[in-house]
């Protein structure tokens, strides 16, 4: 996103490397199932305090659940613009992905790793960051979301692939 644009959505920027953009007051859907509600409410603690909105359609239980029911809310949320970002958690991420990813909209990325997220932002504009709760840990959780929240995409060479991502049939 440039600064013109940021001007235009009325964005402030409150700071800028090459590659990170840091944004506040973002509108955000996060959605869980039973693997990730400890998850879930560091995440919302930790992004209400940085001034973000956030939109809570996941379970604050461990009893199972099925997580298509929570991750419909937020894909539809991102699909339809009603947010900027979305989060998942589950205990793999892989079903949530699956179920985000069917919408026209969504770039829905599997992130276990700082880098990883922020390939997922740089060269793939993902949309929905899906957190895998039994391969990470809480302080990395949130240090991922954060890179996924600041880092830019990187247009270019990656916006003609993702112009290519969706398909209607």
């Amino acid at each position: 996103m440039t600064f013109e644009l940021c001007k235009l959505a009325k964005i402030k920027i409150v700071g800028f490397t090459s590659t990170v953009v840091k944004f506040i007051n973002m509108n955000i859907s996060i959605g869980n199932d039973h693997a990730g509600p400890d998850y879930k409410q560091a995440i919302v603690n930790h992004l209400k305090a940085k001034g973000h909105t956030l939109t809570n359609y996941g379970t604050d239980s461990t009893d199972s659940v099925d997580y298509p029911d929570f991750v419909h809310p937020v894909a539809k949320d991102v699909n339809d613009k009603k947010v900027d970002f979305g989060i998942l958690i589950c205990g793999s991420a892989n079903g949530v992905a699956m179920t985000a990813n069917k919408y026209k909209n969504v770039r829905a990325g599997v992130c276990w790793t700082n880098e990883i997220t922020e390939l997922t932002r740089l060269h793939n504009d993902a949309n929905i960051i899906c957190i895998p709760a039994r391969f990470t840990s809480i302080p990395q959780t949130i240090k991922m979301v954060d890179t996924f929240l600041e880092t830019e995409f990187e247009g270019g060479r990656h916006q003609t692939r993702v112009d290519k991502i969706s398909v209607s049939c």
